[in-house]
């Protein structure tokens, strides 16, 4: 965002209070940015400052790492966490908005308590003083998630991944009706392996061409990959177990299958509801937890796509990042075997079951694989091919699993893990 996108002066402090709202919320709790953005406090903001809002938000959590670094070398003992919010609501619209630098000392500074606006002038003019901090990748990721990435794939890998940390995404689209080349032709789209569309425009993607006719819908190019893998044909049965926020349920209604689609919140059902009917797709959607649902049907083809860490998602939620905790991933772990295992039951002999992550955690996805393989003699797994599905050619590993990480694609994509099993008779 450019100088001249900025808010107009007299709605300056509003949209940095909501920055400041958003970032406070985005550090609190895992999806406490997503309630924030969707607060009425917020939404009651100018379609302008919400959008300078959300950008300076994003800027400072995609630089959360290098902007501490630099304040660390400026404070003298540790200030609020509000003031330290502020502090990094500044940096950020300095280093990269493109704000001139005493715009953001000055409406930082108005909007600080007054006891401590000294504080905050001479910390920010004195970072300013020193430059943009440095964006090593290692600055850029929280330390013990970076050790686990080069515990897990090396050094020069887990520099990659976490070198995209600070690289704001394009919008992928998935189509409803592929290969639509106009479709393609009218958005300016690039079109990536598997057929997802590329965009670089921004703003509000209900006012882009083909949005009101439900010809496409927002899905990251990775997250588009483990329903392709199902190989779904028209007539057959598909589950999608914890299907919010409905991305592939419609591309399985797409294909042409006759799906049912779970979530447990019904909330987040309406989302999915929602894409339904804008698509003009249909699927039967029920309100229940994958884990212990009782209906006893089985489908030729199941998708999980499991509650997880969601590291591999940082590209569009760099808050997951900050929001981790060691403690978490063994707790997701659990109940992702217990989601497996129900899974298991819903497949036809014969059928086919996909598990997928965004993680980056191998324990919540090469570890459940072999954990679900030991449990259950009637599935085997089915290996992918090279390029299967649109995923990237360094993503396939020798077991026949995908393990896709965020540098695999120029410009990006989000983090998965992904595997196909087939059902057969038990041993």
């Amino acid at each position: 965002m450019n100088a001249q996108d900025a808010p107009a002066p007299e709605s300056a402090l509003v949209a940095r209070q909501g920055a400041l709202t958003l970032l406070q919320a985005a550090l609190a709790r895992r999806g406490g940015l997503d309630e924030a953005l969707g607060a009425g406090r917020f939404l009651a903001l100018s379609p302008q400052d919400r959008s300078f809002a959300r950008a300076v938000a994003m800027a400072a959590l995609r630089h959360l790492g290098p902007i501490d670094r630099a304040l660390d070398g400026k404070l003298k003992r540790e200030p609020t966490a509000p003031i330290r919010d502020l502090l990094r609501l500044g940096l950020a619209q300095a280093f990269w908005l493109d704000t001139p630098a005493f715009a953001a000392v000055d409406t930082t500074v108005s909007l600080t308590p007054k006891p401590l606006r000294g504080l905050v002038n001479a910390v920010l003019r004195g970072v300013l003083r020193d430059g943009a901090p440095a964006e090593a990748p290692e600055f850029l990721a929280p330390p013990w998630l970076l050790a686990r990435w080069r515990a897990a794939y090396g050094e020069a890998d887990a520099q990659a991944i976490a070198a995209q940390i600070a690289l704001e995404p394009a919008t992928d689209l998935t189509l409803r009706d592929p290969p639509d080349s106009v479709m393609a032709a009218d958005l300016e789209a690039e079109t990536l392996a598997g057929g997802s569309l590329r965009l670089v425009r921004r703003g509000d993607v209900a006012t882009w061409p083909g949005y009101d006719e439900g010809r496409w819908w927002v899905q990251d190019a990775a997250a588009a990959i483990p329903a392709r893998l199902l190989r779904v044909e028209a007539g057959q049965t598909a589950v999608d177990l914890c299907a919010a926020p409905g991305g592939k349920t419609l591309q399985l209604a797409a294909a042409g299958a006759r799906v049912t689609a779970l979530d447990k919140s019904a909330g987040r059902l309406r989302r999915v509801a929602s894409g339904l009917a804008r698509t003009g797709l249909t699927a039967e959607t029920l309100t229940a937890d994958a884990a212990d649902w009782a209906d006893a049907r089985t489908f030729d083809a199941a998708l999980l796509d499991a509650p997880c860490s969601a590291t591999g998602t940082f590209r569009r939620h760099p808050d997951v990042l900050w929001n981790a905790r060691p403690g978490d991933i063994p707790s997701l772990s659990q109940v992702q075997g217990r989601l497996l295992d129900s899974a298991a039951r819903r497949v036809t002999p014969g059928g086919i079951l996909v598990y997928s992550v965004c993680s980056l955690e191998p324990e919540e996805g090469e570890a459940q694989v072999r954990g679900f393989l030991k449990r259950h003699a009637d599935f085997r797994l089915e290996p992918m091919t090279l390029g299967e599905g649109g995923a990237p050619a360094a993503a396939l590993k020798a077991e026949g699993w995908l393990r896709i990480l965020p540098h695999h694609i120029r410009g990006g994509l989000d983090g998965f893990f992904i595997a196909r099993f087939r059902r057969h008779s038990a041993d």
